[in-house]
């Protein structure tokens, strides 16, 4: 395990409030081989230069205009030397110090290509008294694809040649392109295995459930994944949704 090397991605576009938190979650990491890119889309609040003051714990950053989150992502994983990526929103926290520790030796133990586990939404990612949904995850079973399964997007870390294998994220998708790469992934014979713990606490009000708007393009977008990926259609749309119900009850 001291032989892996874990990139985490980060990207950023007017974070100067919750980047701290993000930042201080990786550098506590009991794991210590960990290569932390951060990609920012240009921010003008004061980003860069709060960024420039973590900088000596930067394995990269870059700083550019780019045509929206999933471009910014690929370019991050572009830049990625380590043997298992995973992305870490500029908003979200690694839920405990030894979080990577945990998904590596998972990882290693059994010989796994992917790894995920559970995420917490949060109001505010310092108080863990402020949870509003639990996205409780389970083993995967191919079966499950079509009726609509999908692991949480922050806790999912591969290894670096599956992205090699079935590509980055497609940038024609605004606000699905994760569910598109899960469904490219776990569609495959990939080694998967699922760790039980909260890995990440997330920020409520993504980009995907905005407003009424962004919430009818996901469902479309969805869709499309499921269909360019044979995967299933609407009634695979609706399970989907359906699923996040009870993550509300826990």
């Amino acid at each position: 395990m001291n032989n892996t090397k874990v990139s985490i991605i980060t990207i950023t576009y007017n974070s100067a409030k919750t980047l701290p938190n993000t930042l201080h979650s990786v550098q506590t990491q009991t794991f210590r081989n960990i290569e932390h890119i951060l990609i920012d889309g240009g921010s003008t609040d004061g980003t860069k230069e709060l960024i420039n003051r973590y900088r000596t714990h930067l394995a990269a950053f870059v700083s550019e205009p780019d045509n929206g989150i999933y471009d910014a992502i690929n370019k991050g994983i572009r830049l990625a030397t380590g043997d298992i990526i995973g992305i870490l929103n500029s908003d979200d926290v690694l839920a405990d110090p030894t979080t990577i520790e945990t998904i590596v030796r998972n990882m290693e133990e059994a010989e796994a290509d992917v790894a995920y586990g559970d995420l917490l939404y949060c109001t505010d990612t310092s108080d863990k008294n402020t949870v509003v949904r639990y996205w409780r995850s389970n083993i995967f079973n191919p079966k499950t694809l079509k009726f609509g399964w999908m692991c949480p997007h922050p806790t999912l870390y591969v290894r670096k040649e599956v992205y090699e294998q079935v590509g980055n994220y497609e940038t024609a998708f605004h606000i699905s392109a994760d569910y598109d790469f899960i469904l490219r992934v776990f569609s495959r014979n990939y080694r998967s295995v699922y760790i039980p713990n909260v890995l990440v606490r997330m920020t409520t009000g993504g980009v995907s459930n905005r407003n009424l708007r962004t919430i009818v393009r996901k469902s479309r977008e969805d869709y499309q994944a499921l269909r360019r990926n044979h995967i299933g259609g609407f009634c695979s749309l609706i399970l989907k949704n359906l699923r996040k119900v009870y993550q509300f009850f826990r």
